[in-house]
């Protein structure tokens, strides 16, 4: 017995001596980082791949280590498990290159990007309520002013480039301290605050151009959306309801777009058109701000993604039913046809797949069911546009 002992004392001796030498500091966490060769464990010959280690003994002492190297081979996987899911979660910092830096001169890549060009998600959120006033506007048995709505489309274009820009050049300072926003142009210093403020004032001037060309009751209207343009982007430093705002600005269009056609508005049926289009942007941008809530927090910013938290999808679903409510109450207003009914159906079941099975704590599900949202667009203009021909 008393042999027995001394030899398995013996073992543990040479197994701490073993693990003391591999990591120095006591952490087991690592399996990737090595030690030269000590003399003080010359009982082994050791190797790493990265991955797992491989022992080899030269003594003839029978110690039995395969415990050992298991602990290390399965704590080398858990750690390169969570790695790839950190990477697959975590945008890159330098992302992959566009049209824009393929197709575009040199000297205008800063202005298309500052405009987010290559990020058509935008123009069409800005869009859609456009297209959708026009359509509902139309006379039974017509389709949509073809003139107008091309006319609506370049200026969602301009608008919503006008607008990450003023963003851009009021949260330069933010930028810098989110991984997502660092690499924008301003931010980075690739434009500087004059370049930007200059091509704000381009943007500016075609739009009003397309303002123009409207009836003097819409210009009035369409101008006096600038207010929330220039102010959405301080919203997120006094309120945590910037969705909320978001809202009201990105969907401003669905007022303007029927006086463009009617010279007027009817608050029975623009109303609730505005209203649902406020209450769907809370939804998809609740969803949108999932992927900087870590960043929000350490920068000092607010948005509803750090108000809801762990109620997100509570809140955000009765959003949506807000939105289809909106929407059924605006059709029955505006006596469209049953069509319009079954695509709205249609576009509940889209909006009620993004917030069931969205992973809000996964940057790149949230950022695809954000996208995901123009398909939603599309069963709301199809519904109308059936509902007038039928």
């Amino acid at each position: 017995m008393a042999l027995y002992r001394r030899l398995s004392q013996t073992r543990h001796v040479y197994r701490r001596r073993c693990i003391a030498a591999l990591y120095p500091s006591g952490d087991l966490t690592n399996p990737s980082h090595t030690v030269p060769y000590s003399p003080s464990i010359n009982l082994f010959q050791f190797s790493s791949s990265g991955k797992s280690l491989t022992f080899y003994t030269s003594h003839p002492s029978k110690i039995e280590l395969s415990g050992f190297r298991q602990l290390l081979h399965f704590s080398t996987l858990a750690n390169s498990e969570e790695n790839k899911k950190n990477e697959q979660q975590t945008p890159s910092a330098s992302p992959s290159p566009s049209w824009i830096d393929t197709y575009l001169p040199r000297i205008v890549r800063p202005y298309a990007h500052l405009a987010r060009l290559d990020k058509p998600i935008g123009t069409w959120l800005l869009a859609w309520p456009c297209m959708w006033s026009i359509a509902l506007a139309a006379p039974p048995g017509s389709l949509p002013d073809v003139k107008m709505m091309t006319l609506f489309g370049c200026g969602a274009l301009l608008l919503r480039g006008a607008g990450c820009t003023i963003n851009d050049l009021l949260d330069r300072d933010i930028d810098t301290k989110v991984e997502r926003t660092r690499s924008r142009p301003v931010a980075s210093g690739v434009l500087t605050p004059f370049q930007g403020l200059t091509f704000l004032g381009f943007q500016l001037l075609l739009g009003l151009g397309i303002l123009l060309q409207l009836n003097n009751y819409s210009r009035i209207l369409g101008a006096s959306s600038l207010l929330l343009v220039f102010s959405y982007p301080l919203m997120k430093r006094f309120t945590f309801w910037p969705q909320a705002f978001l809202g009201l600005t990105f969907n401003w269009g669905a007022l303007l777009g029927w006086a463009a056609i009617k010279g007027s508005i009817d608050p029975s049926v623009v109303l609730p058109l505005y209203a649902s289009g406020v209450f769907w942007t809370l939804v998809y941008d609740t969803i949108y701000a999932h992927q900087d809530k870590e960043d929000d927090l350490k920068v000092g910013v607010k948005s509803t993604a750090l108000r809801f938290g762990d109620s997100t999808k509570e809140w955000i679903s009765g959003f949506g039913l807000a939105c289809i409510s909106s929407l059924a109450l605006s059709g029955v207003n505006a006596d469209i046809g049953w069509p319009y009914y079954a695509f709205l159906t249609a576009a509940s079941g889209q909006l009620a797949w993004q917030i069931w099975t969205v992973d809000l704590s996964s940057r790149a599900d949230c950022n695809r069911k954000f996208v995901s949202n123009k398909w939603f667009g599309v069963f709301i203009f199809g519904g109308v546009l059936f509902g007038r021909l039928l």
